[in-house]
This record gives structure tokens, sequence and C-alpha cells, in this order.
């Protein structure tokens, strides 16, 4: 008998989280010995190790208790990484060598495959006078290029991909710049945006007030702060981005607003952390608690919820111990606080299993419950290791308790802390949770609603063919399992049919109870008007959510995957891009065209031929000569004109050509050209490239793929974008991130 629910929760629990040698062979044999691994792990800094390591093996037993990825891949393995999944990094500042002391920070924590999240509004301006230098600011969006040229990097070297989250304040004078600095689709790709929205300018937008764009003091200029908001709105009404950030309530919300000022978040938003703060997160599983789903007599197991966030408290703190870090600062920063982010996934199908609509008032009434029973059984828990082991360094009974957050808590709650101290600063948050979810049998992920019933994933086997396997969602299994075909009842519903409104109330109800903060996606139809699009912030924002992030497919930001009510998904076509078996001949002539690049700092200029080859009316790059009078130029430029004409004589999509090219990151500096950063004479070779694509149809616009190729002919429009990891389609936008539901790869890391 195996534990695992679904084919595919054992292939991500092989794929991720399973312990191999160093010559790839599995030393985890079995699910029980990886939960055996991490429990033994995590107990090894207790008095009675042994007692301990079988509570924790309990809690992860069955998927009851589900530590982060990072956790359950790292924890007892001997290896020298860091079991935070995320880090906000230091304050940057606003000088050149700060600047770049802080990018090297960055790409050392990233080399580790942790996200980072950055505020830039310590920046100064764009044309703002730099002293001594007789120059002008070139600004903080000019960074985040060269942050954003770092990451590429550090992902083109193999480490696991880490997504960044910048974040600006609404008075800094950019800000509208940084507002539609993703609209081109070529910049910043890396990078998650998010709008810092103080309280003030969300009075000044009730009031239709001004609102002053300011830096050191001085107003650099003063607009409409209806204006600013609308800016925001419909930049995310059309391109998802950026989001918004209450970061006021934030700040007054916080348990440590006596010790620290928050100014950004990890990548997904759920974690809002100081300078050097890191995240250490998990999830209750709420699918796993539910007794006699299904029928008149369900209920949610209160007793085993309180005792498995007890446990899980206790194994989360004994991982601040056991982990390691990027940085001395990091480290420094989790012990002096020893901040947690204790949530939950399958809430979606704990609620259906109750026979509850994810959105009603009895489903929004249930999850408040929970989150509050969550919240007492994690600070009592906390409060009895602060008995126990000594509260964290930096307590201060009455700055603690002095917070927006610990005023909702009940007298006893708030004595017991006065005497006694808590061992953990910050208790609880809802972080994304797709892959976990998978691993935990396509449980339903954080808060979010069910995204779809069932579908049908494509599996590639070892002989290289491909079979199909349905997927099905872990409370439609349960219902299958007790009722066979019988139709699903009315209250189950998707997020393709729910009101966004219905989102915002379940957020907030969440909110209420988690002094951090929640990773959530409010998916917006696609016919939604701009004023109720706006709405839904407002209702976030008179609600008490911590911020917003919505997704509306259109054109630009994409589809979503689509799903029928109670069917299984149809597999999607295939429509894999054909790759020639033979290379094309060459006609005797093609068009073409000749680009001269300057790189600054380069005595000679490059020379760019490209040549076209017309298929089927549609012009596509043939082959490439690069040329330059520098000698020390010669092998690298005859090597990339006979790689790149290789492959693009190969036919289907050559586009990652200009991607990979891009991505090229020069250790010894790059430049800035045409108002932005390249980071290598490479990346420059790559932008040519692109643009030259560009002109001739060949991709619509910079960033965004093939535009029309005629051997990549699919029988029906693509369910999704494709996954850069699997290759199936289907990415949709979950918790902030674009997620595959295939194999669990996320863009966020």
């Amino acid at each position: 008998m195996t534990r695992f629910a679904a084919p595919i929760a054992e292939q991500i629990w092989d794929m991720k989280y399973r312990l191999r040698d160093a010559g790839g062979q599995p030393a985890d044999l079995s699910v029980e010995d990886s939960w055996r691994r991490v429990a033994r792990d995590l107990a090894r800094v207790e008095a009675d190790p042994a007692a301990w390591e079988d509570r924790f093996y309990h809690a992860l037993e069955d998927f009851r208790f589900l530590p982060a990825g990072r956790i359950l891949a790292g924890a007892g393995t001997g290896r020298d990484v860091t079991l935070f999944n995320c880090f906000v990094m230091g304050t940057i500042p606003d000088s050149m060598a700060g600047i770049f002391d802080m990018l090297k920070e960055a790409a050392l924590t990233m080399q580790q495959g942790g996200g980072i999240g950055y505020d830039f509004s310590t920046i100064r301006p764009k044309g703002s006078e730099v002293k001594g230098v007789a120059a002008d600011a070139s600004g903080p969006l000019s960074f985040m290029d060269v942050w954003d040229a770092m990451c590429r990097t550090i992902m083109s070297a193999g480490s696991r991909r880490g997504a960044m989250m910048a974040t600006m304040r609404c008075d800094h004078p950019d800000i509208e710049d940084f507002i539609q600095a993703k609209q081109d689709s070529a910049r910043l790709r890396m990078f998650n945006l998010s709008v810092l929205v103080t309280d003030a300018f969300m009075q000044a937008v009730k009031d239709d007030g001004p609102w002053d764009l300011r830096f050191g003091g001085k107003v650099f200029h003063t607009l409409a702060a209806r204006d600013l908001w609308n800016r925001i709105m419909r930049a995310t009404y059309d391109y998802a981005e950026p989001g918004v950030i209450f970061i006021d309530r934030i700040n007054r919300m916080n348990n440590l607003a006596y010790a620290e000022t928050i100014a950004a978040t990890n990548p997904c938003g759920e974690q809002p952390l100081p300078p050097y703060g890191a995240c250490l997160l998990g999830s209750v599983n709420l699918a796993r608690l539910v007794r006699e789903p299904f029928t008149p007599q369900a209920q949610m197991d209160m007793a085993a919820l309180d005792d498995l966030t007890r446990t899980a408290i206790r194994m989360m703190d004994n991982v601040v111990d056991a982990s390691r870090f990027p940085l001395p600062q990091q480290a420094a920063e989790a012990q002096a606080k020893r901040r947690l982010g204790l949530g939950v996934t399958g809430l979606a199908d704990a609620l259906l299993m109750l026979g509850l609509r994810y959105g009603a008032p009895d489903a929004v009434q249930a999850t408040r419950d929970w989150m509050r029973a969550i919240a007492h059984s994690a600070y009592w828990a906390s409060v009895g290791l602060a008995q126990e082991k000594g509260p964290f360094p930096l307590f201060d009974a009455a700055g603690f308790l002095g917070s927006g957050f610990m005023a909702r808590m009940d007298g006893d709650l708030r004595q017991a802390v006065a005497t006694h101290g808590i061992r953990n600063a910050l208790l609880t948050s809802i972080a994304p949770t797709g892959t976990i979810s998978l691993y935990a049998g396509n449980v339903s992920s954080g808060i979010e609603p069910v995204f779809a019933y069932a579908y049908t994933r494509k599996v590639l086997q070892k002989d290289g063919s491909r079979t199909e396997e349905e997927v099905v969602d872990y409370a439609v299994q349960a219902w299958r399992d007790l009722h066979g075909d019988a139709p699903l009842p009315d209250h189950f519903v998707n997020a393709q049919t729910l009101a966004p409104m219905d989102h915002v109330a379940m957020q907030a109800a969440a909110q209420e109870w988690v002094d951090s903060s929640i990773s959530k996606t409010i998916n917006c139809p696609v016919d939604i008007g701009f004023e109720a699009f706006k709405d839904v912030y407002l209702a976030a924002w008179d609600q008490g959510c911590k911020g917003c992030t919505t997704y509306r497919p259109n054109e630009v930001t994409g589809s979503v995957l689509s799903v029928a009510e109670t069917a299984p998904l149809p597999a999607a076509s295939d429509a894999e891009v054909v790759y020639l078996t033979e290379p094309l001949d060459r006609p005797a002539a093609l068009e073409g065209q000749t680009y001269k690049l300057k790189f600054p700092g380069s005595e000679h200029a490059i020379y760019i031929t490209i040549n076209d080859i017309v298929q089927s009316g549609h012009r596509r790059p043939f082959e490439v000569f690069i040329n330059s009078k520098n000698m020390e130029h010669y092998a690298w430029t005859v090597a990339l004109t006979r790689m790149i004409s290789a492959v693009f004589r190969r036919g289907g999509d050559v586009s990652f050509v200009v991607e990979e090219l891009k991505a090229v990151f020069d250790p010894r500096g790059g430049a800035w050209m045409g108002g932005r950063y390249v980071p290598s004479i490479l990346a420059a070779i790559g932008g040519v490239i692109e643009r030259h694509m560009v002109a001739t149809g060949f991709i619509a616009g910079e960033g965004m793929g093939l535009k029309s190729d005629p051997k990549a002919m699919a029988a029906e429009p693509p369910r999704g974008p494709a996954c850069p990891n699997c290759g199936q389609y289907g990415m949709r936008m979950v918790e902030g991130c674009m997620t595959c539901p295939h194999c669990g790869h996320s863009e966020c890391g």
C-alpha cells in the first residue's frame, strides 16, 4: 500500500524531496524514510530527541503537517543548505558602492536558491544631482535592471530558481516609471513588483486630494492622488502588475513594531520582513483533518488541529537552530526574533467536504474560526516554549503587547505572554503551497479555491513515450470514493466561477487571525469592468487585508487553464514545435539586414548580419554572421556565428537563443545602452537579434516569444502558457505565481 493519494504526489516526492546519495541513488527508500529523516533532524536539538522524533514523525505522517519544500528536501541531509525559503535583503544605501555591495549579497543569497525582496525607495530618483561627479542619477529602475541581470545569471549557472520582489513607496518621485516598468515585456522578467501604499495615500484617493512625490525632504512633483491610483489600477488591470501592499497597516499590526520597520516583502508577499529578515514556512493540511466528510456529521477535528498546530510550532522553532544561512546578518536576524510562518493548505477542500461553498458567509465564518483556533494554539505553544527554552532575545512585553495584532488576543493569553514571554515574535503566515499541495495528494493550495477538479497531464516515460494521467482534486476524489460517478453537489465551485468579492471576503477572514500576511490571487473575469476591478482593491483595503494581488486573463497576461465544471480536462493538443530532422538547405539568395553594435568601452564596433528565409509566407531567421576588427573577439564571434546559424537552420522555436544571450552576465561589468542596463556584449548581441525578429514579424515584441511559426501548428489554442520546466501547457496564476499543475514548477521558486 502506498501513502500517496495520487501518482503525481509520488512523482513530486521523488523529484523534489527524496534524498539521494552522491551517485544519484535513493537514500530515502520510501516517503516514510523522508518523514523519519526530517523528524530526526528537527528533534536533535531537544533534551529528549527520541521522544520528540516520534511526535514529529506523527505530525508529518499522512501529509498532515507539511513543512516547506526546503525543509523536506534539506533537513537531515548533512548538506550546507538553508531551510528558509525567502529573504528580504538589507536596506539599499543611496551610493554606488553601497548599491553594489547589496548586489553581491543578493547574488550570494540567490546562489543558495533563496528568493529575495528589496525596497528600492531608498535610491534617489532619476535626474537628481549626484554631488561631486557632475552627473545626474540614473534612478532606481536602472539598478533594478542590474539585479534582474544578476538573477538571470545565477539561474543560467544551474542554481534553483529564486524569484525577486521589488517594492517602491507610493510617494517616490519615480513611482510612475515603476508602475509601468513591466509593460516592456523584456524588462525586469525576474521581478514581481508591488507598490507600498500608505494610509495617507488611500485617504487622499478617497478625498480626491493632491499627492506629493518626494525624496530626501524635497518635493519633486505633485499630482492628484486619484490619478496615481488609477495608473496603478490600469497597469494591474492590463498587465497583472504591480501588486499593492498596505504598508502602514503591516507596520501597525506588527508584533515587532517597537523593534523594526518593514518596507518590503518576500517574493509572494506573505512575509513582510525587515532588513535581512527570513521566512520559515510550513502548512497544516486542513483537508486531512475533516472527520466523516460529505455526511451530515462532517466536522473539522478541532482537537487534532490544536495538537498538530502545537507540534508544528515546536518543529519550526527547531528549524531556526538547525538551518544554515547564506549571510551572517540573516542568521543573526532569525535568531534574534525566531520568526515563523505557519499556515494552512487544503482549506477549500475542507470546506467542500463540510458542504460549504467557498466565499459564502458560512464558509467565511468557518475560515475565520479555523484561523483563530490555529493562531491561539500557535501562540500558546510559543508561550510554553518560552517557559521551557526562553523567549526570543528581542522580546519586550510592553512593546509586544501594544501591537495591533496582540490587541485581538484573549486576556488570558496576553497575561501569559506578559508573565512568561513568547518564543517566537511572529507565528502565522499563509504561503504558496503549490508543489507541497501536489505532494500531499493534490489538495487545494493555501486558502485558494479549487482551481480545476480534474485535468489530464502527459507523463514522459523512460522509453521516451508519453502516457496520459488524470489528476483529480483531493476533495473530488474523496467524493468519488464515496459516491462513484454521482454529480458533484452545487456547493462545488472553482476559481473560474467565483465572484472576485468572494475571494476578498475569504482573504480578509483569514487575515484577521494571521500575524504576517497571505499569498493569494484574486481571479477576475476577463470581462470585468475597470471600475468594478478597482472596487476589488478598495474592498481589500476596507476589509483589513494587508495587500492585494489580482489576475485578469487577457491578451497580455495570457489565458488561464480552462476547465469543465464536472468533467476532466481534455488533454492539450500536441502543440510541440516541430524540429527538422535535417537542416534546411541554403537558397542561393536570402533577404537580410546588417546592424552596427558599439558596446561602451569597446574600441571597435561589432557588425551583425541576420539573413532570413521565407516559408509559407512567413519570414524567419536562417543564419547570422558576427564580425569585428577586434581580434580578441575573433574566436568567440566565429563560434557564435556557427552555433546560432546551426540552430536557426533546424527550424522550430528559436527565440530561446535570444533569451540565452540576453541572460549572459559579464562579471567585469555591463553598460547602459539607450537608458537600459545591458549586462554583457553577448546580451547586447541578443538584443540586436531580438529587435530584428520583432521587425520581421517573427516575434510579436521584445520578450514575447513566437508570433507566427509555420512549423508550430496546433489543432486548438493552448490551455494556458507552456511550463518552462516540463513543457506542458496550462500554467496558471496561483497565490501570486505562475504555477504548473503538471509538475509543480513555480515562477516564484
